[in-house]
């Protein structure tokens, strides 16, 4: 590849073999562009075999890559990032590789980045905001906790399925209300289809919410909401916490990204569970909800635990 200090241009390295040609030593040639010998029978040499072609400027990588990845495995790592729309972390850990060289892989091969894009319809997206990370040194510390409401899947499927129109937009299907909770320290996620989010609901979801978590060892400290009336100033809400011992503490109003953790999942739930496929019924998708909570908790890989599921964090 050219740079800024290079002597010899495409035009110059013509006139080296024009005057090799009328006779000229290469000693001479190299003496009066001011290039060494071996430069002058680089470019002759390249004129012989290849012709003006050989004069043009050549990439700069080796011409054999003996460590490189081999191209059955690139299309591989390719081809399930094209069906499953996830990172290097999940891509490596499914196909036995190591992370750095499947992120090595898609840059190769120019494949922008998942925040860079809508999963679904390949749209550039707004960055969303991020604070500081931070994270609890246990399991149970905190709990953070939202709601995601979910437009309901209309019979036969919706326009995901038989493209937009009138006919499928699925108005007057109404919501559901996914309660989502998840650990601070282990990232582990318990969530509930629901109706709606009144605050009788919202209370009874935290007592299951911490339940759950006590089966597996978890006991909830503290939890992080919003500040939705129902968690507020829900007397059933407050009952509840006071009952199983959790102190209550709220976000700051207008600073969504204190919750951030819930709000990472409510996107990871749209993009690889409501929306990953085109669903036929509302009762098909509300089935699926418990598998792929499984699934995330015992064997999605998690690039802020280095790659594991969050179950590993409940055995150290």
């Amino acid at each position: 590849m050219p740079h800024r200090n290079a002597r010899l241009t495409v035009h110059a390295r013509l006139l080296i073999v024009h005057r090799y040609q009328a006779g000229w030593p290469q000693a001479r040639i190299a003496e009066q562009l001011g290039v060494s010998r071996g430069t002058v029978a680089k470019w002759i040499h390249r004129y012989d075999t290849d012709g003006e072609a050989g004069l043009e400027d050549r990439p700069s990588r080796p011409h054999t890559m003996p460590r490189r990845t081999a191209d059955e495995v690139e299309a591989q790592v390719l081809e399930l990032r094209r069906d499953r729309h996830r990172g290097p972390v999940f891509l490596a850990g499914e196909l036995g590789l190591v992370a750095s060289t499947v992120g090595r892989i898609l840059r190769r091969h120019q494949v922008p980045a998942l925040s860079a894009i809508d999963p679904i319809t390949g749209e550039p997206v707004r960055r969303r905001h991020s604070g500081e990370r931070y994270e609890r040194s246990r399991p149970g510390e905190l709990l953070h906790v939202d709601v995601k409401k979910l437009g309901r899947v209309p019979d036969g499927g919706g326009w995901r399925l038989h493209g937009r129109s009138e006919a499928v937009r699925g108005r007057g299907n109404g919501y559901d209300y996914l309660h989502v909770a998840i650990d601070d320290h282990s990232r582990l996620a318990y969530i509930e289809a629901q109706p709606d989010e009144r605050e009788l609901t919202c209370a009874g979801f935290l007592h299951r919410a911490a339940t759950w978590f006590r089966t597996r060892g978890v006991t909830v400290e503290r939890v992080l909401t919003d500040n939705a009336l129902a968690y507020r100033r829900g007397r059933n809400w407050a009952a509840v916490c006071v009952a199983l011992g959790i102190r209550r503490r709220f976000i700051k109003p207008g600073c969504p990204w204190t919750n951030g953790k819930v709000e990472r999942l409510n996107r990871t739930l749209l993009t690889e569970f409501a929306y990953a496929r085109p669903w036929t019924s509302n009762s098909a998708r509300l089935a699926a909800l418990d598998s792929w909570v499984h699934d995330y908790n015992t064997r999605r890989a998690h690039s802020a635990l280095g790659g594991q599921p969050p179950i590993t964090r409940l055995a150290c």
